[in-house]
Formats: C-alpha cells, sequence, structure tokens
C-alpha cells in the first residue's frame, strides 16, 4: 500500500440497494454496486494471471455481498452471494475503483455489449 493513498475511514453495505459505500480519509465518498466490484474482482479467477488472460463476469446483476472481513491494516475480503471469495480489495485498489468508477462501469457494460450479452436487472 502506498503510504499516500486515502485509507478507509467507513465501509457500510447497504445490502437491499446491494451498494458498499466507502469513505475514505481524503473526503472521497463513493457507492459500488455489488455487480461492479465482483466484475472487477482482483482475484486471478477474474483477472486471470497475466495481460489477456481477464475472464468476463456475467449474470452477476443480483449478486450481494454476504460477508466483509478486514485482512490486516490494508484490505478487505469480500463475500459474495455467489460463493466467490478469493480477492482481496487493498485500499489502494479500492480507492482506484472508486476515482474510476464511471470509466470502469462504462467499460464493462462495452464488454458485455461486444460479447453480446446483455443485462437482465
Amino acid at each position: 500500500m502506498s503510504k499516500q493513498t486515502p485509507r478507509p475511514t467507513d465501509i457500510k453495505l447497504h445490502q437491499a440497494s446491494r451498494l458498499l459505500e466507502i469513505k475514505f480519509d481524503d473526503n472521497t465518498e463513493c457507492m459500488l454496486s455489488c455487480e461492479f466490484l465482483r466484475a472487477h474482482s482482483p482475484s486471478a479467477e477474474v483477472k486471470g494471471h497475466g495481460p489477456g488472460q481477464e475472464v468476463l463476469q456475467t449474470g452477476k446483476e443480483q449478486v450481494n455481498i454476504s460477508n466483509i472481513e478486514a485482512v490486516g491494516n490494508y484490505a478487505v475480503k469480500l463475500i459474495f452471494s455467489d460463493g466467490h471469495d478469493t480477492g482481496l480489495y487493498s485500499w489502494d485498489y479500492l480507492y482506484e475503483l472508486a476515482r474510476n468508477y464511471e470509466a470502469l462501469w462504462l467499460e464493462y457494460l462495452g464488454k458485455l455489449s461486444a460479447a453480446g450479452i446483455s443485462r437482465k436487472e
């Protein structure tokens, strides 16, 4: 973790709306959907082991987070309702997701569209 990376001061799961609310110590605040977090899991299952090995996550519109576990003072492990639990979301990575949410979400939607997959709300 970079010493300059803002750290979360509060993380709240809103299960009914499937949103994770994160507040950082630099006053950055975000609401990240469980679908977004699941699609951007830092796990090898999603990211692969190198460039070009990413696995597009589909059918995650209704996924929720069933548990959040602290990992030291640098990350959280999100346990999803579909059983996925192998990604560690470092403070650096959560901050990156928060800061780049709109672009990353549009990129994800574009990849789904290019694959001929439509989201089902």
